[in-house]
């Protein structure tokens, strides 16, 4: 039995998916215990390649079970196509294999006008949210007026609630020339889908303790990048949830249980999709082949990732924030176009030295990154399974990460197919 974490270390589109997948093979459950469908994994299984946003990535293997915790917040229309998706590639999704918590927090259309509004209010401040609705839905949460999923078995309750947030979103609607959305078409709508959604909904906190007295293996799937953490990560520019470690119990309702492996995942460079602070970005050549080799466009808005060397100073920060006790290393073979490659080992502001990205948001955008080189390889790693069959300037980077961040590496991808993995430990 274990329990293991896997978030990742940067600002998202780590391989989360990848790494969840490969070792959910041996692993009973899988808990998303955040976000929303502003989540993206892509995941190349059988040389099918499948684009999730609320399933967890265990999903693509028919005896396991996966779980969509509370702390999610689900748009219920988007989950039934997404499963349907699923089922056109020959899987099948149950109530046995798919589980939705009951006190989970329920995404509706009017979420997504309201998150265009707040953005358009931003004006050149604009946060470069994907307008799917998350950060308004997590809103009526935190403000006790939502719609959860077990209220869908109560018509009069879901009539009482939607009106409740029509009438709070009135004023703001008005102000910026909105017309009001139907009340009878939301209701009627919620009605409709409510029997799919129930299907699957039950007292996950329950099933979780019960699944972990049993001796079950139990990860945890984070969405998003821990830089995207309300609280810890660059704000304003971040999700509108706690995207770090310790929320997987908050957003499941499994017991505080310590955690065999906490693995943080890293790409072997960085990216960052819509706006904030990204101190090692590179806005020339470098960033331009970075973006080409590593195939760096969102999942889920399909916009351009921004793209610089791997930042350290960050990575240990938030390897120190989550507890983190193992490292994935993902992409490594996009680094192979390479001569040298570029490490940020620390922050320079003005005359100061900083070992941590300051919480400051003006004190983040002034930072100057130092940086260490080491030689590259010059030869194609993609495929490569085996540890002993990497050139030795790639091993060499990988013991000088380690080293650097104090944290072992165990598992390194060199492809996006499954099957392209190294295993250094063994996690079962």
């Amino acid at each position: 039995m274990s329990i293991i974490s896997i978030v990742g270390l940067q600002w998202g589109d780590e391989g989360k998916g990848k790494i969840v997948d490969f070792l959910s093979e041996k692993s009973d459950v899988v808990v998303r215990f955040q976000g929303g469908h502003n989540a993206g994994h892509t995941i190349v299984a059988n040389d099918i390649t499948y684009k999730l946003n609320l399933l967890p990535s265990n999903i693509l293997r028919q005896n396991k079970i996966s779980v969509i915790g509370n702390g999610v917040v689900i748009d219920p229309f988007h989950l039934i196509e997404e499963i349907k998706k699923i089922e056109e590639n020959g899987l099948t999704v149950t109530p046995e294999r798919l589980i939705i918590a009951e006190n989970a927090t329920l995404i509706l259309p009017i979420h997504k006008i309201i998150d265009e509004i707040n953005e358009s209010l931003r004006s050149k401040d604009k946060i470069g949210t994907t307008k799917r609705g998350i950060g308004p839905a997590y809103s009526d949460k935190v403000s006790r007026r939502a719609i959860r999923v077990c209220d869908l078995s109560d018509e009069n309750i879901i009539e009482q609630k939607v009106t409740e947030i029509l009438n709070f979103y009135a004023p703001l609607l008005n102000a910026s020339n909105q017309e009001s959305l139907s009340k009878t078409k939301i209701v009627s709508s919620l009605k409709e889908i409510a029997p799919q959604i129930l299907a699957y909904a039950k007292p996950v906190w329950k099933m979780l303790n019960e699944y972990n007295k049993s001796k079950k293996t139990i990860m945890f799937e984070g969405a998003q990048g821990v830089m995207l953490d309300i609280d810890h990560g660059t704000y304003p520019f971040v999700t509108s949830s706690n995207t770090i470690t310790s929320q997987s119990f908050a957003g499941s309702g499994l017991g505080c249980t310590p955690i065999t492996h906490n693995i943080g995942v890293v790409k072997a460079y960085t990216t960052r999709v819509g706006e904030g602070p990204f101190p090692t970005e590179l806005s020339n050549n470098t960033g331009a082949i970075l973006k080409e080799k590593g195939h760096e466009f969102g999942t889920v808005t399909g916009r351009d990732r921004r793209c610089g060397w791997i930042d350290l100073v960050q990575l240990n920060q938030m390897i120190q924030i989550c507890g983190i006790n193992s490292i994935a290393l993902t992409k490594l073979d996009v680094l192979s176009e390479f001569e040298s490659i570029n490490l940020c080992t620390k922050y320079l502001i003005g005359d100061e030295e900083y070992d941590y990205l300051p919480a400051s948001q003006t004190l983040q955008q002034q930072i100057v990154p130092s940086y260490i080189s080491v030689p590259g390889w010059k030869s194609d790693i993609s495929g490569i399974k085996e540890y002993s069959q990497l050139p030795e300037n790639a091993k060499s980077l990988i013991e000088k990460i380690s080293n650097l961040l104090e944290t072992n590496i165990d598992i390194i991808s060199t492809s996006p197919r499954r099957e392209d993995t190294i295993i250094l430990r063994d996690f079962f």
